[in-house]
């Protein structure tokens, strides 16, 4: 999977974009004045970025994600297990609980769910 980067400032603005979308950049660039302060011509530079970046399409003045959301995150946390764990998913997760760190049992149960359904098949 590609790695999929995105600065604390086009994170921010993409948060808005992921919510809105599609949306005319005129009313992008209030939101971002009402959400994050923003002026135009900075929303403007980090939609730029974006743009280049291939996270979003702007065509006739209505932006457009490429990228979905989910895409990012999983991305993102895929990162963090290769960077801070060695790529090691058991110690991702190990370091998640902690020493104090319960799961009840329907969030055990869901965890177990996604980690069968993830498992390869090495009976062939």
């Amino acid at each position: 999977m590609q790695e999929l980067m995105l600065f604390e400032s086009e994170k921010r603005l993409m948060e808005i974009i992921w919510q809105e979308s599609p949306v005319e950049s005129g009313r992008l660039v209030k939101l971002a004045k009402e959400n994050i302060d923003w002026n135009k011509s900075t929303t403007y530079t980090i939609l730029k970025k974006l743009i280049n970046k291939g996270f979003v399409k702007n065509e006739n003045s209505i932006v457009s994600v490429l990228i979905p959301k989910e895409e990012v995150l999983i991305s993102e946390s895929n990162q963090i297990v290769d960077k801070s764990f060695s790529g090691s998913l058991p110690m991702f997760v190990a370091s998640f609980f902690g020493k104090d760190k319960t799961l009840s049992d329907k969030e055990a149960d869901a965890l177990i769910k996604m980690i069968r359904a993830h498992v390869e098949d090495d009976k062939a």
